[in-house]
């Protein structure tokens, strides 16, 4: 075998900046700037979130990785390059360094949905370790050294994601109010001089194993320890300007639009929401990757009526029924092991966003919203089961009220999602009812799905 992956040619100047190193930015963002067609021009550098790890691997490996594409038919492999450095996200100074030079034409993110969450009471600290007190201690490098606009493209999985992004970074910029000193006037600036592109992102991409390294090395001849597997399907769509230019990632797919919420919309509720459906019902019921849990009578039935639900809420534009094909299909791929632990994280965070606009649109309606009702009864369902505590920015608060029993319970987690559909007894009382459909494992018929919110 020969060594490590190793740069054969020179690396592209950089010209993005990534914060939130991690598979799917290499098997998504990184993929399609690899492939436009002035790829040369275009190198990214991506720096890590909580650890340094990712970096100091890809770095010994000069940045290369390898995205094996797989699908049931078997595995193709493809190096990719365009990152050019990987980077300790604890390294502040390349990061403001990096931010400040006017080579610098866009930044992109996948620092998860719960890092966007500020409270706009207590504001936020420009000196903390968070991703978004990074980026705007970067932006005011930025502005300081007179770099001109840019663009910062958020491609986490949230609705309106860019202006949350927008908002997010600059009451953070401007905290405290009435601030003087190196940072007064910052959030001004970053209003006139900072676009936020809406995304909406789309690529299956579980953590890589030990196998999938020993794959590549076998099957390529070279030792890669940073591989990423993911499914031939890809998707990015994108809303926004970009001041100082952009890579032509149309030519790798990637589509431009005016208006992206229906776009966000279709993947947030059918692709995520399903996913956390698979994840919570799968996990009570014993499944440990989506493809398991997609074989379970109970949970894609579960999936399927809250599927019903959303897409009476979506543009028949975007041809639902072809989409929610293609999401089994993909979901059914045994090949690609996607698992359920890893989708189950940060639930109240995502099920606000995935489960909850649909809920509230089917009530609005004049429907009881039963299939989004149930997402949410799984959600309490996992939580009856798992003996490890949920990795969630509410784990504490969870763990204080997943003690009790009954509706009292219900009615407890339920607020911590939304206060105001806790004060809802009706609904309260289907989702208590509702949970007890995934309770038991391996069930030899579905008649458990339908014994309460019919």
């Amino acid at each position: 075998m020969s060594a490590s992956l190793q740069r054969t040619a020179p690396a592209a100047p950089v010209r993005i900046v990534h914060l939130g190193l991690g598979a799917f930015h290499r098997s998504h963002q990184a993929w399609y700037t690899q492939h436009a067609s002035d790829a040369e021009e275009w190198g990214i550098a991506s720096f890590t979130g909580r650890r340094p790890d990712a970096a100091t691997v890809l770095a010994a490996q000069d940045g290369l990785f390898t995205v094996v594409e797989r699908s049931g038919s078997g595995d193709s492999f493809e190096v990719v390059g365009s990152i050019t450095e990987a980077i300790d996200g604890a390294d502040l100074q390349r990061l403001m360094q990096l931010v400040g030079s006017p080579q610098t034409a866009v930044i992109t993110l996948t620092i998860t949905e719960a890092a966007y969450a500020i409270d706009p009471a207590t504001g936020g600290d420009l000196e903390s370790s968070s991703a978004l007190g990074r980026l705007v201690l970067a932006l005011n490098a930025r502005r300081k050294a007179g770099a001109g606009p840019l663009a910062v493209v958020c491609c986490d999985n949230l609705a309106h994601n860019g202006e949350v992004t927008r908002n997010a970074v600059l009451l953070l910029a401007a905290w405290p109010p009435g601030q003087d000193g190196p940072f007064a006037g910052l959030a001004e600036w970053i209003d006139a001089n900072v676009s936020f592109v809406s995304t909406s992102v789309d690529r299956i991409t579980p953590r890589t194993t030990p196998e999938d390294i020993a794959l590549v090395a076998d099957s390529c001849g070279y030792l890669d320890a940073a591989p990423v597997v993911t499914e031939p399907f890809h998707n990015w769509v994108l809303s926004g300007s970009f001041p100082a230019g952009r890579p032509r990632w149309e030519d790798a797919g990637a589509l431009f639009v005016d208006d992206i919420e229906p776009y966000e919309n279709r993947k947030l509720w059918l692709l995520n929401g399903a996913h956390s459906i698979l994840a919570y019902s799968g996990l009570s019921r014993g499944h440990h990757t989506v493809a398991q849990a997609l074989n379970d009578p109970i949970c894609r039935a579960a999936v399927e009526e809250f599927w019903d639900e959303a897409s009476r809420h979506l543009p028949a534009s975007l041809d639902v029924s072809a989409y929610r094909a293609a999401l089994l299909e993909r979901f059914g791929n045994s090949r690609i092991a996607h698992h359920l632990a890893q989708i189950a994280m940060d639930g109240t965070t995502k099920l606000r966003m995935r489960v909850l606009p649909v809920l509230n649109a089917e009530r609005a309606a004049g429907r009881p919203g039963y299939g989004a009702a149930r997402a949410i009864a799984a959600w309490l369902a996992y939580l009856s089961s798992t003996t490890s505590g949920p990795q969630d920015p509410l784990a504490a608060e969870i763990n204080s009220v997943n003690a009790l029993k009954g509706k009292e319970r219900t009615t407890a987690l339920v607020a911590l999602l939304d206060p105001e559909l806790a004060t809802n007894t009706e609904l309260v009382a289907s989702i208590d009812a509702l949970q007890t459909a995934f309770a038991t494992a391996f069930p030899a018929d579905d008649s458990a799905f339908d014994h309460a919110g019919r």
